[in-house]
């Protein structure tokens, strides 16, 4: 087992997760770059510096995920920080199109049920692999955490207030597949508060990156300063929490 704490980060070969791996190695840490393209996450880790490596992972295939578990007991023998934040917004969203208009297509009465499928095949179901093909690295570590990226578009509590700036955009598709993801986490976090392992969800705020077709109001720096600062929380913190940057608490 290396000394340097390591962290994984899933879909971190660009966006939000290629900022926090960067900003995880800037803390000592020894990041696996999540990539589901092996290639791509090479170029990121390279990009990274020679404490970033990449490591294939597609959550939806139970083959990959199996894989980059073994690779990560074998090379690195241990697993200290888990940070999922691989995740898709849509399978057809156009260039061009705004999150308003996409969203049109995604109401319940007239929403695919594939695209549905495939959007919470990635942000919930390959959620839940990772987790528990990397459960036994966290188990091993002590002090281990794990980090949720969420989002504040799942709260329920929130889109049901009227006043709420993006209520219109509710839909099954990537709004609830977050608020199911919550759920997820809020069970993960029962579960392992015994052993102590802390598990939280954040959310990066509205950033600019490829999930909403570069259409976010924040940068990179600002959408991933949450999902670190947690990432570092020390080990007698709460867990089972849902925060946005710092530290504010987001309602179910």
């Amino acid at each position: 087992m290396q000394d340097k704490p390591v962290a994984l980060v899933t879909g971190a070969n660009q966006g939000i997760g290629f900022q926090i791996a960067k900003d995880m190695v800037g803390h000592g840490f020894t990041v696996l770059v999540g990539s589901r393209n092996l290639e791509r996450g090479e170029a990121a880790a390279k990009e990274i510096g020679p404490d970033a490596h990449a490591l294939q992972l597609d959550v939806t295939d139970h083959a990959s995920v199996a894989t980059a578990a073994a690779r990560v007991g074998s090379e690195f023998g241990r697993l200290d920080v888990l940070i999922q934040n691989a995740a898709i917004s849509n399978t057809g969203f156009r260039p061009g199109v705004s999150v308003e208009e996409y969203s049109k297509s995604t109401r319940p009465s007239v929403v695919s049920i594939d695209e549905m499928r495939a959007v919470w095949d990635t942000n919930v179901f390959g959620v839940l692999a990772v987790h528990q093909a990397m459960l036994p690295l966290l188990r091993g570590t002590p002090g281990a955490r794990i980090v949720i990226v969420s989002s504040g578009v799942g709260s329920l509590t929130t889109n049901s207030d009227k006043a709420f700036h993006y209520r219109a955009i509710f839909g099954p598709v990537y709004p609830a597949s977050k608020t199911a993801l919550n759920a997820l986490m809020l069970a993960m976090a029962i579960e392992l508060e015994p052993e102590g392992i802390r598990v939280s969800a954040v959310s990066p705020g509205y950033t600019n990156t490829n999930l909403n077709g570069y259409n976010g109001t924040e940068t990179l720096e600002e959408g991933a300063r949450e999902a670190v600062r947690v990432a570092l929380l020390g080990p007698e913190t709460p867990t089972g929490t849902f925060t946005r940057w710092e530290g504010e608490t987001i309602p179910w």
